[in-house]
């Protein structure tokens, strides 16, 4: 393998090679797409914080730390900085997202008591005066509680399953084309600049292929007519050689 083809290749590798947030941080590919900083955009875009940190921003809702993705599963593994996941089950709506929740889920009512009443109230939701439960629908509420919500999540409060990740599990639906039938699930916008940020690395991997061939090429063009002059001037020194043996006898006689 040649020094020029080396070079390219890596060029080309840097081009299309998974983006990330510092030397540590998550590998991000299609369909996620990678921002200096966050936006509205409530599609697949990521943004980085604090250099190796990679974050996700909701509509109506907030900023949620990426754990882990796995492209094979279509998992979102997500962590809540403010370490009160069921605040985030509260008050994330999915529906404006191409996501849902990667678990399946239930009805679960959030009830504010002013006394405490059976089972663990939530302590990042509650407060002197007030505690915050997760109940099934079909519990009677009680006096000294008034319903917040009820919502569809992966779990109720657990003290055993308390911890700021447990239930943040996402999944993803790819877009639809614009040749594919129905006008349900999520719609990508497909405006021109949308486009062409997304086909950047390989539209740029494809010019750096072309070149590459064309180095290629020149190479061997250049081999060829050397090869060719090698050989002209090994003719020229075999009639050289031919004409002065030819011109021996006659100096003779």
């Amino acid at each position: 393998m040649n020094t020029p083809f080396i070079f390219f290749f890596i060029l080309f590798l840097s081009y299309t090679e998974a983006t990330k947030c510092g030397s540590k941080g998550l590998n991000i590919k299609s369909p996620f797409t990678l921002s200096p900083h966050h936006n509205k955009d409530p599609n697949f875009n990521l943004y980085c914080q604090n250099t190796n940190t990679t974050m996700i921003h909701f509509p109506l809702y907030g900023n949620l730390v990426v754990k882990s993705i796995s492209y094979n599963t279509r998992k979102l593994s997500l962590i809540d900085p403010k370490s009160c996941v069921h605040e985030v089950f509260l008050n994330l709506n999915l529906s404006l997202t191409p996501f849902r929740y990667y678990y399946v889920v239930k009805n679960y009512t959030y009830l504010n008591c002013s006394v405490p009443i059976n089972g663990n109230s939530i302590p990042c939701l509650s407060g002197y005066g007030h505690h915050v439960y997760t109940v099934k629908p079909s519990v009677k509420v009680p006096d000294s509680c008034r319903a917040i919500k009820t919502v569809e999540i992966p779990f109720g409060y657990s003290s055993y399953l308390s911890d700021n990740s447990f239930g943040l599990g996402l999944t993803w639906e790819l877009p639809k084309r614009d040749d594919e039938d129905g006008d349900d699930g999520f719609e990508e916008e497909r405006t021109w600049v949308h486009l062409t940020t997304k086909k950047v690395p390989m539209i740029a991997g494809l010019i750096l292929l072309a070149a590459v061939g064309m180095v290629m090429k020149m190479k061997i063009l250049y081999t060829k007519k050397i090869l060719v002059s090698d050989e002209d001037m090994e003719n020229q020194f075999s009639e050289d050689l031919l004409a002065q043996q030819h011109n021996i006898p006659q100096a003779l006689e």
